[in-house]
């Protein structure tokens, strides 16, 4: 548990008081005064939205689950074909070129 040893008050009005509020929910902070002494020290706040990272979480975990799935035929039966390498290329290309255009958009910020 944090100790405080000092106070600082801050008369605000209550339109900024809703202003502060306001920034506080386009961020995803719900304490106040966490969300002011992270401003005061920071003097921003930064919330990304992560969707397309899931989106390429969710595309990795089904070609990971596709690339099980021919390892699986393959030690069966013996064989690889040649269509589903091609697919498994392809959608790894397609994964890194979405990681490529997430990790551009993060490099601006």
């Amino acid at each position: 548990m944090r100790e405080f040893t000092d106070c600082i008050f801050l008369k605000i009005t209550p339109e900024d008081r809703m202003r502060i509020r306001e920034k506080m929910d386009e961020a995803g902070v719900t304490n106040m005064s966490a969300f002011i002494r992270k401003m005061a020290i920071d003097g921003y706040v930064i919330k990304l939205d992560l969707t397309d990272i899931k989106e390429v979480s969710r595309l990795l975990r089904i070609n990971s689950n596709n690339i099980n799935q021919y390892a699986k035929r393959a030690n069966e039966t013996g064989n690889i074909y040649l269509e589903d390498i091609k697919e498994i290329q392809e959608q790894q290309e397609k994964l890194w070129e979405i990681m490529k255009e997430i990790l551009q958009r993060l490099a601006t910020i």
